[in-house]
């Protein structure tokens, strides 16, 4: 249940009211605020506002007319907060909500019924919502759709999301040799347009609701903590400049936890030291983590630390994520990572095809190292010996259940775990 209120929160005479939302989600409580374009002045705020039994003519139709302004827009908010999932709630959220509240969206009649063209309403109404990265998978989301349409020869409507839409959609995906899970995602995403589109008033198929899709489990590769040994002491004299500089980074991201977006924009400014509670100094990292927004602080572990000294003080020299994903390849085999693990990585499907898929089999773990794998290796190298809800807290994850099928833990694996307290 989420509840809204407001408040005065400015030091000069006259300033808009601030609507603050609050609710609580997995046992933990959210607040986010945001500007409205209600101008009051102080003194009518703190004295006047919830006056009862005013007699004055002009303060009655003042108290009327922002009451029924705070009503409307707390009805607009609370409304669109009951059909949108508490994981995509935030800031943002909050703040398209009350830019559209003085802005509206076009009438259901004015959108676009063509599945295809409204995915570009889609991305411009989220725009403020959802990062640059999902609307690239959008984008090329629509670009699969559009292959789609010239293969099935007919234009999508959105009523037209069925059942037998799935069915085709899916034999299309694998007769191109897309993968299980990618072709999971898409359907997702698809359902997610539609429902986006319901929302603003565009009729949809009553079969929406029963398109179900499951995502089928794959191998969580991750460094144990003897590769990273293994990483950690490999010879300088085998190893380049740039294949150090990517090494350093593999070991900070596998002591850290955090996506290549985060911390490949480590820097020695985002550092600070502090005393723990048994008086031991130690060193933070406290940075603003891209793709949730959420202001982190991570502990740095004693590998980091040398990481640092050794470079004067200095991270690793950024670099892209391709190079990096290239780079911890060729470490990954310089350090012996060689043994066959069950796997996916992208191939090309025929030869000078340019075309890669997925893969699913056995491959030498270096060749499946990516800038995933420091963060997977932190959550599942330290799960059982870190109370989860503090690896949460480094990891940013939304949720425990999140966390959890991250790192590939059924709920067997959960009761076995608890045999151990028995």
């Amino acid at each position: 249940m989420a509840t809204v209120n407001y408040l005065y929160r400015s030091n000069k005479d006259k300033a808009p009211l601030i609507l603050r939302l609050l609710f609580r989600y997995n046992e933990t409580d959210f607040v986010f605020g945001v500007k409205t374009k209600l101008e009051v002045s102080k003194i009518y705020w703190s004295k006047e506002h919830n006056k009862k039994r005013a007699k004055d003519v002009d303060l009655i139709n003042k108290q009327t007319d922002v009451n029924k302004e705070l009503a409307n827009i707390k009805t607009q908010i609370l409304d669109s907060f009951k059909n949108t999932h508490p994981d995509f709630i935030n800031k943002g959220w909050l703040q398209a909500q009350i830019d559209n509240y003085y802005n509206p969206r076009q009438q259901a009649s004015e959108l676009p019924k063509e599945l295809i063209k409204y995915f570009d309403f889609f991305i411009e109404d989220k725009r403020n919502e959802i990062s640059k990265n999902s609307i690239k998978k959008y984008n090329v989301l629509k670009q699969l759709l559009i292959r789609y349409e010239a293969y099935s020869k007919r234009q999508l409507l959105i009523i037209d999301i069925n059942t037998n839409f799935k069915k085709s959609f899916e034999n299309y995906c694998l007769l191109n040799l897309y993968a299980p899970n990618t072709i999971v995602r898409a359907i997702r995403s698809v359902k997610t347009i539609c429902k986006h589109a319901k929302y603003n008033g565009i009729e949809t198929s009553h079969q929406l609701d029963n398109i179900k899709v499951r995502y089928n489990k794959v191998e969580n590769i991750y460094l144990t903590f003897d590769e990273i040994e293994k990483l950690e002491n490999i010879k300088k004299s085998k190893l380049t400049e740039s294949l150090e500089n990517a090494r350093d980074w593999l070991i900070i991201s596998c002591y850290t936890g955090q996506r290549i977006s985060d911390f490949m924009r480590f820097n020695k400014k985002m550092l600070r030291q502090e005393l723990n509670k048994k008086g031991k100094l130690i060193t933070l990292i406290e940075f603003t983590q891209k793709k949730t927004g959420k202001i982190m602080t991570v502990p740095l572990k004693q590998e980091v630390l040398d990481i640092l000294k050794k470079r004067n003080g200095e991270f690793p020299n950024p670099i892209s994520d391709q190079k990096y994903n290239n780079y911890i390849k060729k470490v990954g085999r310089i350090a012996g990572l060689t043994e066959k693990v069950n796997g996916s990585k992208k191939l090309e499907t025929a030869p000078d095809s340019k075309i890669y898929r997925k893969t699913t089999g056995l491959f030498e773990k270096c060749e499946l190292l990516t800038s995933h794998i420091g963060r997977r290796s932190f959550a599942t190298n330290f799960y059982g010996d870190i109370p989860t809800t503090l690896l949460i807290n480094v990891t940013g994850h939304s949720t425990e259940a999140m966390f959890l099928s991250y790192i590939g833990k059924s709920n067997k694996d959960l009761a076995m775990e608890l045999t151990n307290y028995f």
